[in-house]
């Protein structure tokens, strides 16, 4: 042990090693756990989309049986909730099919020995947007989405305009 002054108090609990302080790390943003890729994620854990299925199901199940209003609400919530993933969910893999698909016209343009053309982002953006549009007209829904659209554009140009009090 060392040897320590007799003219100050020895501290309570006094290290005699010092004790090395364990490093916590983040396996979200360490480079040790390697490089996330969507593609091979959802293929590896594709298995949990028939559990949610199941889940969502027995849900459903449970709303119907229910009479507590509370406890009926609450399951309300939850399937809402699950189909809002659902759908998010599909408006990713969407996303990111069509990423893949322009990559692969690219791809095939260089062999070809043409030069790659990359899109802008404005240009994804209208191409979305066109996607969606025809997306609405087979579904029948684009005349209740456009006046939804004017509709809000209306309430934004109304508050743009200087109000009455003004003028």
């Amino acid at each position: 042990p060392l040897e320590m002054s007799a003219k100050k108090p020895v501290p309570f609990l006094r290290q005699v090693i010092p004790v090395r302080k364990k490093v916590h790390r983040d396996p979200r943003f360490d480079d040790l756990s390697g490089e996330y890729k969507p593609e091979i994620f959802m293929k590896t854990y594709s298995f949990l989309d028939s559990i949610k299925k199941q889940e969502k199901e027995m849900v459903q199940k449970q709303l119907k049986k229910c009479r507590n209003v509370e406890q009926k609400e609450k399951l309300q919530q939850l399937l809402n909730r699950m189909t809002q993933q659902e759908q998010a969910q599909k408006k990713q893999q969407k996303l990111r099919e069509r990423e893949l698909s322009l990559k692969r016209q690219q791809r095939e343009l260089a062999k070809q020995g043409k030069k790659p053309f990359f899109l802008k982002k404005s240009e994804k953006r209208k191409l979305e947007l066109a996607e969606k549009y025809a997306e609405l007209k087979r579904s029948g829904k684009l005349e209740s989405f456009l006046n939804k659209k004017r509709k809000r554009n209306a309430v934004k140009d109304k508050r743009r305009l200087p109000s009455q009090k003004n003028l």
